[in-house]
């Protein structure tokens, strides 16, 4: 490379460095004209606007502190509520009791439950000798009773079925009595 060529580069060299200078010149008056703006703002409203980091945090703390104490006094309210309901319940509960102790043993026997009427009761009276029999597809306890020659209420009670229209296929049943 020869001096004239690098005399050159060297001149391009700082051209473009004090063209990138006053660019940066440039940027630093625009910065201070808004900063200058920022400060008269500030100014013109006045420092009562504006608030600290600590006394924001401060106002913060305050009002975590009061609601803290607003849930403690309502938690305490609460439990003394629910404390009192089941004071009151329980004494409708031994009242209810000793009634029930002085009315006698003809008070205490009770109807069955809406459950227990509901449960259906099977007899026993079944013959205990029979053949299993496995519920093909289409099968209803009364063509199963036709087939084996059994009765339809003994098998119902031998198998316990709740529900005759629910025997499904692949189900073995205890037939009484079959063939």
């Amino acid at each position: 490379m020869s001096a004239q060529t690098e005399v050159a580069d060297l001149r391009e060299d700082v051209r473009g460095l004090s063209q990138r200078v006053g660019e940066l010149s440039l940027r630093v008056e625009q910065l201070e004209h808004e900063n200058a703006e920022l400060k008269a703002s500030v100014a013109a409203h006045g420092a009562a606007d504006s608030v600290t980091p600590a006394q924001f945090n401060g106002a913060v703390a305050d009002l975590n502190a009061s609601i803290k104490s607003a849930v403690e006094a309502s938690r305490t309210e609460i439990l003394a509520k629910v404390a009192a309901q089941m004071e009151n319940l329980a004494k409708q509960t031994n009242a209810a009791l000793d009634s029930i102790a002085k009315a006698g043993p003809a008070v205490q026997a009770r109807a069955p439950t809406q459950a227990e009427a509901a449960r259906p009761a099977f007899g026993g009276s079944f013959p205990k000798e029979g053949v299993s029999y496995t519920v093909q597809k289409g099968d209803s306890v009364g063509i199963i009773a036709k087939r084996t020659g059994s009765k339809v209420q003994d098998i119902i009670d031998a198998n316990k079925l709740a529900d005759p229209s629910k025997i499904q296929a692949g189900q073995v049943l205890f037939i009484p009595g079959g063939k």
